[in-house]
């Protein structure tokens, strides 16, 4: 604007030394470049509207608060370019508000960091938490070893969820295990490696390949919290080493794909993961540890976890709820066609699978969520349940709790009333149980973040 400003009184000036007669020549010249100018004001102001828009959608939602490693903008830097806005691989997560990029939508954001790398000035941090809401990390060390000796951490749990960094950090963690003393000694196994999602994989691949004694258990399915994504979901990540494996060359993949690629990888290097083991405690031995699941004991030197953060599925705790048709995430929606689904939950994971479920022919579906008003869901999940609920593919019974869940039928509380409904499937999307308390039970140092790296 002050190079136009600038302009207009170079022009005015040559007007008064030379008179009139220049006038139209120089006018000829300022004209095209105020139509340029007015329409790229126009643009970003439209752009800057749509910016704020999100931003108060997702206030409004109750989802502002980033609950993972995302980007904060230091204003005194950033120049306003936008580079940081396009090298964002999720979308509509940065925006350009008064010349500057802000955090516009926090609930899309998963800490890529692809911002802060693609910033010119170095304007943007990554950071964990907010004034508001501290986030828990457990306090590392460059090995990735804990304050308890023989207890290491990596990927998600460690604050750092990104498929190439947990990766890489499961590979290095058994670098580190393999120079403890007494690997191969005794009766004990060298490590308990929990989690078989990209941390977990990557290390249980890296202690075969050194032939520890080791086993890998998996309280879900392979993939870990990748295979809890919907279905069809884009995933960025960067090419990686796989130990004995090689070099896997994706960048931008589904979902799909990438779970394919683990099955085969797991296939051709003959890894047995253990499924549907859950870890339930760690007491120290003479010998190292004691893990404890829901199957059996392990006697370990080091234990290696590779958990996610989302913890152990929340139970809803009613009678019925160990039966196999009720599950706590969707992998497939076409696998309900034909069914009647009922789903519990208040969240995005919920809305998301009611939502797709209702999609898919012959259904019945029913979303059940507790309170009087979703709390904490994105607004575009907020309009499709809406469309589907108008449409009639969709039941929605807020202020609701189930109280049985039988072979066939299901009974929900409903304000009071007792609904019975018939019934071939429950998905549970009630959030998990983060593994804080047991990493503190078992002495492990955790530092909340407030805003800091």
């Amino acid at each position: 604007m002050e190079n136009l400003v600038q302009y207009l009184k170079d022009i005015f000036y040559v007007i008064s030394i030379n008179g009139v007669d220049d006038a139209p020549k120089l006018l000829a010249y300022f004209i095209p470049l105020l139509i340029a100018w007015t329409t790229f004001k126009r643009i970003k102001a439209k752009a800057q509207e749509k910016n704020l828009a999100v931003l108060r959608a997702i206030e409004a939602a109750g989802i502002a608060e980033p609950v993972s490693l995302h980007p904060v903008v230091d204003f005194n830097k950033c120049l306003g370019c936008g580079t940081c806005v396009t090298a964002c691989p999720e979308g509509d997560v940065l925006g350009i508000v008064n010349d500057k990029a802000m955090l516009i939508n926090s609930a899309a954001c998963i800490g890529h960091g692809a911002c802060r790398a693609a910033c010119p000035q170095n304007a943007i941090a990554l950071v964990f938490g907010t004034a508001k809401r501290g986030v828990d990390i457990p306090i590392l060390t460059p090995e990735f070893e804990s304050n308890i000796p023989g207890i290491f951490i990596a990927g998600e749990l460690g604050g750092m969820g990104l498929i190439r960094n947990a990766t890489n950090q499961g590979r290095q963690a058994i670098d580190a295990i393999i120079k403890r003393p007494g690997i191969g000694q005794g009766p004990a196994l060298d490590v308990v490696i929990v989690g078989a999602g990209p941390a977990g994989i990557s290390s249980s691949l890296a202690a075969l390949q050194k032939r520890l004694r080791f086993i890998t258990i998996e309280q879900d399915t392979l993939g870990g919290t990748v295979a809890h994504y919907p279905r069809g979901k884009i995933i960025m990540t960067s090419p990686v080493e796989l130990p004995i494996y090689g070099r896997v060359n994706f960048r931008e993949t589904s979902k799909e794909a990438l779970i394919n690629l683990w099955t085969d990888v797991t296939a051709k290097t003959n890894l047995k993961i253990q499924y549907q083991e859950r870890m339930e405690n760690i007491t120290k031995h003479p010998d190292g540890y004691v893990v404890e699941t829901n199957k059996r004991r392990y006697l370990t030197r080091n234990i290696l976890l590779c958990i996610g953060r989302r913890g152990t599925p929340r139970k809803l705790d009613v009678p019925g709820e160990e039966q196999r048709k009720v599950l706590y995430s969707l992998s497939d929606p076409e696998q309900y066609r034909g069914q009647h689904v009922l789903v519990v939950g208040g969240g995005n994971s919920a809305l998301e699978a009611a939502a797709s479920i209702a999609d898919e022919p012959d259904t019945t579906v029913t979303l059940s969520y507790r309170s009087p008003k979703f709390s904490r869901a994105a607004p575009k999940n907020l309009d499709r349940i809406k469309n589907l609920e108008l449409a009639g593919r969709l039941r929605v019974l807020m202020e609701s709790s189930v109280k049985e869940i039988r072979d066939d039928s299901v009974s929900v509380d409903h304000k009071g009333e007792l609904l019975e409904m018939e019934n071939n499937s429950v998905i549970v999307c009630a959030g998990g149980v983060l593994p804080t308390p047991l990493l503190k039970r078992v002495g492990i140092e955790v530092e909340t973040k407030y805003g800091t790296a």
